[in-house]
């Protein structure tokens, strides 16, 4: 036999082989989710936390069911997050009236959230969380734990977008758009 022929013959069996254990494995394994319910369990460890905002009064993410919530993690000492933050208010300040939620998670210490705060009147709530907050946007993607990181979350709680790295305001006010049309 050609050794081209022997390759290929070898390939075909092996993907043959690989899509039967793939089936057999789905088959056996209980109902898998609807795509809808893995959005909603994945953004859940973040709609769970409750953290500090600016003024060390505790807030709820949980609070804002029902609006588009847009939550971005960022830092005082991230260059790239310092440059998205004047976009994401310009979109908040526009979206003002409508049901939408901008909530600024600063993986820093208190006192840098609340001076940054302070400095820069941000329209929306800017809440201080330690490094380790970080750990519940792995599993959205962000394995790295890298800043900036934004999540945005339907009226209905499930996670629509998640974004490692810079979010520019015409893609985010686009997505807000989208999903205020949507019912």
């Amino acid at each position: 036999m050609q050794p081209l022929v022997r390759n290929a013959l070898i390939l075909a069996v092996a993907a043959v082989a690989g899509l039967a254990g793939y089936l057999v494995q789905r088959a056996s394994s209980p109902a898998h989710p609807a795509p809808a319910q893995v959005a909603r369990e994945a953004g859940a460890p973040i709609l769970a936390l409750n953290l500090p905002d600016s003024n060390g009064q505790p807030q709820a993410l949980s609070q804002w069911q029902g609006k588009v919530l847009v939550v971005n993690f960022w830092a005082t000492w991230c260059p790239p997050c310092l440059r998205e933050i004047p976009e994401f208010a310009a979109v908040s300040r526009r979206f003002a009236d409508a049901p939408v939620q901008f909530v600024g998670i600063g993986i820093d210490q208190p006192d840098n959230v609340h001076r940054f705060a302070e400095d820069n009147k941000v329209p929306y709530p800017l809440l201080s969380a330690p490094l380790q907050t970080l750990a519940v946007t792995s599993a959205l993607g962000n394995t790295s734990q890298a800043l900036p990181f934004t999540a945005i979350f339907d009226r209905h709680g499930e996670l629509d977008f998640v974004k490692l790295g810079t979010l520019n305001e015409a893609e985010l006010e686009g997505r807000i758009r989208a999903l205020l049309a949507s019912r």
